[in-house]
């Protein structure tokens, strides 16, 4: 069968026939949202160490970014408005220019261990300095930047899709169903660095450039 033959597939492309499919939203989804941070969502924020964060430019084009610090990454500064710090990276900053046309963003925020996220959908904006950076050092590093959110909705979601991806289990893992990430940069990028030298960068020296 030829996957790519679209005259065989069933396209929805109506929201009463998406409703039809998928069904009536159940009470506690419907209500779930929240205008500003519940006591429990600081707790949450306050021990993860990762978040996704999603923006999309001015045209619709998306971006998808993960971020990473101790817990506490995600930044409470009131009720209504987070910071994401920003580390050293490899400075493509596609969500920055996202927000710079677009304020629009997603968060989506993990606890290792636990199958629920929490999810934020808010405005950004991008911050260059702020007092607030001092609260945010890690290991002497302030952030280089920051994206500060204005919180529109703030929600749980269920864990389901980790529940089926096992994603917690180490049992279920297999980290070397693939090949190293050297040679996965080797093999799909255009570089002038040896298999042997992407290696090394991987390796001890990658750990030494997160701050």
């Amino acid at each position: 069968m030829d996957n790519a033959d679209t005259s065989k597939w069933t396209t929805v492309a109506d929201p009463e026939e998406l409703r039809r499919i998928v069904g009536d939203v159940k009470p506690r989804a419907a209500t779930k949202e929240r205008p500003r941070l519940h006591r429990r969502d600081r707790e949450w924020l306050a021990a993860s160490p990762f978040c996704v964060v999603a923006t999309a430019d001015a045209d619709g084009n998306c971006d998808a970014s993960p971020k990473g610090d101790p817990a506490g990454l995600v930044h409470v500064l009131d009720d209504t408005t987070v910071a994401v710090p920003e580390r050293k990276g490899n400075r493509r900053v596609d969500g920055y220019h996202n927000v710079l046309s677009n304020p629009h963003v997603g968060l989506l925020s993990l606890v290792p261990g636990r199958n629920e996220t929490l999810r934020i959908n808010g405005r950004a904006r991008i911050v260059a300095d702020a007092p607030f950076f001092d609260d945010m050092v890690v290991k002497g590093h302030r952030p280089i930047l920051a994206l500060v959110v204005e919180i529109d909705t703030i929600f749980l979601h269920c864990g389901k899709s980790f529940m089926r991806a096992d994603l917690w289990r180490p049992e279920s893992w297999d980290p070397d169903a693939l090949p190293p990430h050297a040679q996965m940069v080797k093999e799909t990028q255009s570089v002038s660095e040896t298999l042997e030298e992407l290696h090394r960068y991987y390796g001890e020296e990658y750990e030494k450039q997160l701050y």
